[in-house]
């Protein structure tokens, strides 16, 4: 009877726990909302609706919303760090981060291309094959042959600026990025000979 009552009150904690975390849980993204908040805090670096704007900065049109959320989320708290969006990013509520993500995530991803063709085999060898003596992994594995990436866990590369993609693949390999030991340890083994050839063929995936 001990041992029944225990496994009551058990249940009992986990279904109060779990509506918790249901009442807590984000509710559906409001795309609108998403939008209106974008056009008045992103616009300036992202272009209107996240698509092609200054090189420097990522496309985020097309983007999965999780790794967006994820990114916006890590600038508020630090674990990922820049200046700006820091700042940006502080005053979004947690239903702001949810909206603006899927607002970006709902656009059709834009096509980008290549620039130097003597880059792009290098870069597509590395790409798909990766570097073994290096213990370079293929970029393929994680994020598609034709670089769509995965929802929740690995971000949509294809059509990314190359600019952008060779700043972030070196904030790796420096550790001034820092948000994911996994492509801190693959970044740290590429020279930059390496990173520019990825970076460019990169852009024009598809």
């Amino acid at each position: 009877m001990k041992r029944l009552s225990s496994l009551i009150a058990l249940a009992s904690m986990a279904l109060t726990l779990s509506g918790v975390a249901f009442a807590q849980a984000p509710a559906k993204p409001d795309i609108a909302a998403g939008q209106a908040k974008a056009s008045t805090v992103c616009v300036a670096c992202h272009a209107i609706d996240g698509s092609r704007g200054a090189p420097t900065f990522p496309i985020l049109q097309g983007q999965h919303k999780e790794y967006l959320a994820k990114q916006l989320t890590e600038f508020k708290s630090g674990a990922r760090k820049n200046a700006v969006m820091t700042g940006m990013a502080a005053p979004l509520t947690p239903e702001d981060v949810v909206n603006v993500a899927a607002f970006y995530a709902s656009k059709k991803a834009p096509l980008g291309a290549s620039q130097n063709k003597d880059l792009v085999a290098a870069g597509e060898k590395i790409y798909r094959g990766g570097i073994a003596k290096k213990q370079v992994a293929a970029c393929a594995g994680c994020h598609s042959p034709n670089g769509a990436g995965l929802p929740v866990q690995y971000p949509r590369l294809a059509g990314q600026h190359a600019e952008y993609i060779k700043a972030q693949l070196t904030a790796f390999r420096q550790g001034d990025r820092t948000n994911s030991a996994q492509m801190t340890a693959i970044a740290a083994n590429l020279s930059d000979k390496e990173i520019e050839a990825l970076s460019d063929y990169i852009a024009g995936l598809r």
